[in-house]
């Protein structure tokens, strides 16, 4: 039997390997189930079973081990462990894809003429209506943009009227392509192509 640091192969598989194991496999599940949980949400419905079958496959793996060493405190902390991480990584995640729609609605009682051509040069679509705030008349500012321009977005209000205030919603679906429209079909994303495809059917 081979030993290492005074253990046993065994011993060291009990103490090390199958509690990373254990972590590992619910790190990967949860981060899998947050991601999926997103895609059902935004509507992309054809890569949502596909993500939850590898998710309840690695979830299986997980539970089983437990189930068999039901009288092991030690691996109950390796489990919470990771399903706390993958919570966060599957929000990490998420956060890298930018998947979906979102609108914006800008409030603002400077004047928008330089806000509305700078957000126009750089080919975002917008809406201006004039409106009644508690303070006096307000220039509304409607866009509808993909997630991932967000912070783009965002610059361009703070240099032009930093004071605006605005406020950020999804949006599930949308019946028009969305700005910039400039970009080129090779420029998406896989999922956001995907995405396309599935409102053109």
């Amino acid at each position: 039997m081979v030993e290492v640091l005074g253990l046993s192969s065994s011993e060291m598989y009990a103490l090390i390997l199958l509690p990373l194991l254990i972590f590992f496999a619910r790190v990967c599940d949860v981060s899998l189930g947050t991601i999926r949980i997103i895609f059902v949400s935004k509507g992309i419905k054809y890569l949502a079973p596909l993500v939850g079958f590898f998710e309840i496959i690695i979830w299986l793996l997980a539970i089983s081990q437990i189930m068999q060493n039901l009288s092991n405190g030690y691996y109950y902390l390796f489990y919470a462990a990771g399903f706390a991480t993958g919570n966060y990584v599957g929000i990490i995640i998420e956060e890298k894809l930018s998947i979906g729609n979102v609108g914006i609605r800008i409030i603002t009682k400077k004047k928008a003429e330089t806000l509305l051509d700078a957000l126009k040069k750089a080919k975002f679509g917008v809406t201006a209506v004039d409106a009644d705030g508690s303070k006096g008349r307000v220039k509304i500012i409607f866009a509808v943009i993909k997630r991932k321009y967000i912070q783009k977005v965002m610059n361009i209000v703070k240099q032009y009227n930093p004071n605006a205030f605005y406020s950020i919603e999804d949006i599930r679906f949308v019946s028009e392509s969305l700005y910039p429209y400039s970009s080129h079909w090779s420029q998406r994303t896989h999922l956001n192509f995907l995405q396309f495809w599935r409102k053109g059917k």
